[in-house]
């Protein structure tokens, strides 16, 4: 069997969706975002829950997964998210991704229920034996759900390998967390952080496999990445510093949304900053001027260095 984990190693942004007027998904702009995403830099792509999944329909997400393998043409590694509320469902679309050509798949747990451990046990099986390619473990209860235990995920890892069984560990602390795994595992897990940046140093010291950001500060993660294998230090934090400022107003899924797709329209990438609605968070505008100060400061820092 072919050792995907070998190209699971680096920048993998989680991209965000861009729609027309009507809330329809923009294709169009979609492509042109992975296109610009792999010009950057990245190592591959993300579909997840900033690519707002929880809000599309069955049919939608089908033709998203199908779309960004289409767009990334072999320019990188895609990983897609498939979990779901049912664990049929959740291998159903594990299969559907590898049939779209996924390098991986990423699974958080279903969120309407807190299910038991013996059932995610069951649920996370079922996912990983319905495919051939790795299976990324999402604890993503920094956002929805409860924290899986460390136990929990060690034992995935040792019943099915290293190769099939990788992680995203969000549950607070992340930096303790991410080392307790990885000490549980003597070192074997492989493990990707997704704070946005804003833990993206610490988590690096404590061994990551890579790091999967949103797509509006992918300059400074790339250059971020760079630094730290380099082991610049001054560079290092010369960068984090107004990633971080930047990453800390965003406390919650619809400011990540709502922020994001601001400075993705500030890069003319995005046309607009619509976001699916109910949302739960509104930016007023000294928020934003906030950002745009810390995005400006961003800038310069990167384009000294050029």
């Amino acid at each position: 069997m072919t050792n995907h984990n070998e190209h699971l190693k680096g920048v993998f942004p989680v991209f965000q969706i861009p729609y027309h007027d009507n809330e329809s998904i923009d294709f169009d702009v979609l492509q042109r975002e992975i296109e610009w995403l792999f010009e950057c830099g990245c190592d591959g792509i993300v579909m997840a829950m900033v690519s707002e999944i929880l809000r599309l329909s069955d049919c939608e997400r089908r033709e998203l997964c199908e779309k960004c393998c289409q767009f990334a043409k072999g320019s990188g590694a895609v990983i897609l998210s498939v979990g779901a509320e049912s664990t049929h469902v959740a291998a159903e679309n594990a299969k559907h991704a590898q049939g779209c050509g996924a390098d991986a798949v990423m699974a958080i747990p279903p969120v309407s229920i807190g299910a038991t451990e013996n059932e995610l046990g069951s649920y996370y099986e079922r996912i990983i034996q319905a495919v051939e390619i790795p299976v990324i473990i999402q604890d993503a209860s920094g956002y929805v759900g409860k924290p899986m235990s460390i136990a929990f995920q060690s034992q995935m890892m040792n019943r099915f390998g290293a190769d099939r069984v990788l992680f995203k560990p969000e549950a607070v602390p992340i930096g303790p967390k991410l080392s307790q795994l990885r000490d549980a595992t003597s070192g074997k897990a492989h493990i990707f952080e997704g704070t946005g940046g804003i833990s993206l140093v610490d988590n690096y010291r404590r061994g990551i496999s890579g790091t999967m950001p949103g797509a509006d500060l992918i300059k400074g993660i790339l250059a971020l990445y760079k630094a730290l294998e380099a082991g610049d230090e001054q560079r290092i934090y010369q960068i984090s510093f107004p990633i971080s400022a930047i990453v800390t107003m965003q406390n919650s899924l619809d400011a990540f949304l709502a922020i994001e797709k601001h400075l993705l329209v500030k890069q003319g990438i995005f046309k607009n900053k619509i976001v699916r609605g109910p949302k739960a968070y509104l930016p007023d505008e000294e928020t934003i001027a906030e950002v745009d100060r810390l995005f400006g400061i961003l800038s310069r820092v990167l384009e000294e260095a050029e």
